[in-house]
């Protein structure tokens, strides 16, 4: 990097800070902080939903797979999130938007109480919770691989920076901050992707061009769209895992589909990221495919070879902007995850541990909701210095194992507790689906991964806790159905078309902690 290149990613870190500040003054409540208030329009909701679901582990983990593997990149990980999302855009995105339309929640596990107990929304919140610290370590772990590779600067430095920025605007503005800075991510990350993208096409007339580059011996068996570990079992696992995760289960998804004014506008948002995640991939992942034909990767995963390939390829000022569109990617994942959880903690936890929580007025709800965001970055900061320690490993062993593994007994309960079919799974269903996936979860990477001779294969490792805990959730539901009236009636109230005008409804005035009133909030609206 150069001067020019510098002044690029400065400048792009000074525009973020002052959409947050700007973002501010449209930031009165929890829920314009949370939801925006319900006033996103859909095209926005739509974009920062697909912009959310980036990181820097796109141009890192996924590019390894990429420089190793090729297409396979794209048949497992974004063509599974663009169908998931596809189906979930009638599924489960108007249900999500009726959680604060119409049963008045800022947080998407709010409505879990009255839906199961309070014990399995606090199994869920506390646990989603954890596993978010995780996730989003690794994704601060990724974007400082790839700041090492262009400045030099150490691991630990990197994450400070990344996560100090991001810390700033996401704090101050809340989700409008998070999404207009998406926004503007997403315009940034076009133009560094069209260039890379054209950078390495120029690239290949030595290689048969466009089409004849399949046939060079580096690129031997990239084109089969399925190789390696990532077979059919692994793409089947990772599309049922991806339909909860990207439509809510990982909780910051659900936030946009509850920011808009209503379920039809949630639908059409999440059409629309459905459409960018089927097309923009592909521009991205190509010039990673590509990869073993121009560089020759440092490290044994190819994790930094579209970094060595950025700054072979690219002049000063164009490398700025693609490392402009790195710190985009992992900014906006990383910036509304910490929403998301703030949200969560706030709402959801902070008042079953504290009498306070449930007397919090307006001023004093956003200061901790402001508090709870810049604890939980700097938590996953921590852990993410510990991204290729024993306990964690490398950063796509994080992503694909830890993450996708552990999502599916956390979404599952809340997913599937939003759809009629579903109405007799009560507290029992969730919290025996959820402990035993966990379980199995640990039983499947662990013990047995350790007795078996080569280990698990991966697609068993993600897709065995997923699995217990659907079977066992239905099972359950059909064997001691639970379902109450009151129980039923939320069910009602999430499903039913007709939506009125209760689609621009903010969070109501306080009730007291402990009710039970079926479309009210379980403590006072802060």
């Amino acid at each position: 990097m150069n001067s020019l290149d510098w002044a690029v990613l400065i400048g792009y870190f000074g525009v973020m800070v002052a959409i947050g500040v700007w973002s501010h003054k449209r930031v009165d409540n929890v829920s314009d902080f949370f939801t925006a208030g319900g006033k996103m329009p859909w095209w926005l909701s739509g974009i920062s939903h697909h912009m959310s679901g980036y990181s820097a582990v796109m141009f890192t983990g996924y590019a390894g797979i990429a420089y190793t593997y090729g297409v396979t990149s794209f048949v497992t990980w974004s063509f599974p999130i663009a169908l998931g999302i596809a189906i979930g855009a009638r599924l489960f995105a108007p249900r999500i938007n009726r959680l604060r339309s119409r049963l008045h929640v800022a947080s998407p596990l709010e409505y879990l109480k009255n839906r199961y107990n309070l014990p399995t929304q606090q199994a869920l919140a506390w646990s989603g919770m954890l596993l978010k610290i995780v996730d989003v370590g690794a994704k601060w772990a990724a974007i400082a691989t790839l700041l090492s590779v262009f400045t030099g600067v150490s691991l630990n430095q990197g994450i400070l920076i990344t996560g100090a920025i991001t810390a700033v605007y996401c704090t101050i503005g809340g989700l409008w901050a998070d999404a207009l800075t998406e926004l503007g991510q997403f315009i940034i990350q076009l133009f560094a992707g069209v260039a890379m993208f054209v950078a390495v096409v120029l690239e290949l007339g030595d290689h048969g061009g466009f089409f004849g580059v399949w046939d060079e011996p580096e690129l031997a068996g990239h084109g089969k769209p399925l190789v390696g570990p990532y077979g059919t079992v692994f793409l089947l696992a990772f599309l049922f895992i991806k339909l909860f995760e990207y439509n809510g289960g990982m909780l910051n998804q659900a936030q946009r589909y509850m920011a808009t004014s209503g379920p039809k506008e949630a639908a059409r948002s999440a059409r629309l990221s459905a459409a960018l995640w089927l097309v923009w991939p592909v521009v991205l992942f190509f010039p990673m495919w590509m990869s073993p034909l121009l560089v020759d990767a440092k490290n044994p995963d190819g994790s930094d070879a579209y970094g060595l390939m950025t700054e072979q390829l690219l002049p000063h000022g164009l490398l700025g902007l693609v490392i402009v569109g790195f710190f985009s990617h992992t900014m906006a994942m990383c910036s509304s995850d910490a929403n998301a959880i703030a949200a969560v903690f706030t709402r959801d936890v902070a008042p079953v541990l504290s009498k306070k929580a449930r007397q919090w007025n307006e001023r004093s709800g956003l200061i901790a909701a402001r508090l709870t965001t810049v604890i939980f970055l700097g938590l996953s900061m921590a852990v993410a210095t510990q991204v290729n320690s024993p306990t964690f490993k490398d950063i796509i062993t994080v992503v694909i194992k830890w993450v996708a593994g552990l999502m599916g007994p956390i979404a599952i309960p809340m997913m599937l507790g939003l759809l009629r079919p579903f109405r007799k799974s009560g507290p029992t269903a969730a919290l025996t689906s959820w402990a035993l996936g966990l379980l199995a979860f640990w039983l499947v990477n662990y013990p047995i991964n350790w007795s078996v001779e080569g280990g698990v294969p991966l697609q068993y490792q993600v897709s065995i806790p997923l699995a217990v805990s659907l079977f066992l959730y239905i099972l359950i539901g059909y064997v001691k159905p639970e379902d109450t009236p009151e129980r039923d009636a939320i069910i009602e109230r999430v499903n039913t078309d007709d939506d009125g005008s209760a689609g621009s409804a903010a969070v109501p005035a306080p009730a007291e902690a402990g009710d039970d009133v079926v479309g009210t909030p379980q403590r006072p609206a802060p």
